[in-house]
């Protein structure tokens, strides 16, 4: 990391800093050999020094044609971001908290599916939230274990 200042070097700080991002970006290795990048909604699960994020989407499509192939993924996640404008100096900077890593995705198999589905909703609910068990069986639900991560913070200037 280019400005060592910034990095966030506590495990439990950059595991706070997850909980309060709303968006997880997942990126991939296409068919092709480009980065496929996706936004997506997540859980969160930290148990005996191991995170693990969890996902949910419809049953087919491009992603799943790729992490057939390669289910080694990077993710990044960024929040409290502030815009600071100083007009005298003519400068522009912005504060934020971020948190990347890697890790390997994996399907969850059926009978796991409702626990992770209950942590992507607690992430962005009041504990246990109802959601219908209907959706459990439409949805494709996954997992990714984090093998390396790291955080950084650009506090506000003023």
């Amino acid at each position: 990391m280019r400005k060592k200042n910034r990095e966030i070097m506590d495990w439990n700080e950059m595991i706070e800093v997850m909980k309060r991002c709303d968006v997880c970006r997942l990126a991939f290795n296409d068919i092709e050999g480009y980065p496929y990048i996706l936004p997506l909604n997540f859980g969160m699960d930290v148990s005996g020094g191991i995170v693990k994020l969890y996902f949910h989407s419809a049953m087919e499509g491009y992603k799943w044609e790729i992490m057939a192939r390669d289910n080694r993924a990077t993710f990044e996640m960024d929040c409290e971001h502030e815009l600071e404008y100083f007009a005298e100096q003519g400068y522009c900077t912005m504060a934020y908290e971020s948190v990347i890593g890697r890790g390997k995705v994996t399907e969850l198999k059926e009978e796991e599916k409702a626990a992770a589905l209950q942590k992507l909703m607690n992430h962005y609910h009041a504990e246990h939230t109802y959601y219908n068990p209907a959706a459990i069986s439409r949805t494709r639900v996954y997992a990714l274990t984090v093998e390396s991560m790291t955080g950084k913070r650009k506090e506000k200037k003023n």
